[in-house]
């Protein structure tokens, strides 16, 4: 990977009132302007990223805090973005399903630990389970990597 001053890519926000701006926890768009690859993260719920198939339910054992079960899929993202020396800011889509709309708050706050003040394009998704058993969010993630010369 080049060094991160080396990125022939950058983002844009777009905000059509930016006066309000404040007020949301995600850019209603991000545009990547220049040269980039995609890479596309498969959702990232509380469980350990590499887990059996078919699930195992000790594997499967989740803190009930909305906050500690977004950490837990947050530090899975990481261990991705890491190993191909990307960052939290490179981020320019996500997509939140919630089993109750209720946690998005709890959600919102605990990603923003990690995205710091970049806010990423955003859809929040209630539907009734996920694929986990008793998770209660899955985080998926659409990231601009610097374009890669091929091998």
């Amino acid at each position: 990977m080049p060094p991160a001053g080396t990125k022939q890519h950058r983002l844009e926000v777009i905000h059509p009132s930016p006066e309000e701006a404040h007020k949301m926890p995600y850019a209603p768009a991000v545009s990547i302007v220049g040269a980039c690859d995609l890479m596309f993260v498969s959702g990232c719920t509380p469980s350990r990223l590499y887990h059996d198939h078919p699930h195992r339910d000790e594997e499967h054992i989740h803190p009930h805090s909305i906050e500690e079960q977004a950490k837990a899929a947050m530090e899975c993202i990481k261990q991705i973005l890491d190993t191909v020396g990307a960052g939290f800011g490179d981020i320019v889509k996500v997509t939140k399903y919630l089993t109750d709309m209720r946690d998005a708050d709890g959600v919102n706050r605990t990603m923003q630990s990690f995205m710091g003040d970049w806010r990423p394009a955003s859809t929040m998704v209630c539907i009734n389970s996920l694929s986990s058993p008793g998770a209660r969010v899955e985080i998926d993630v659409v990231v601009a990597l610097p374009r890669r010369n091929p091998a």
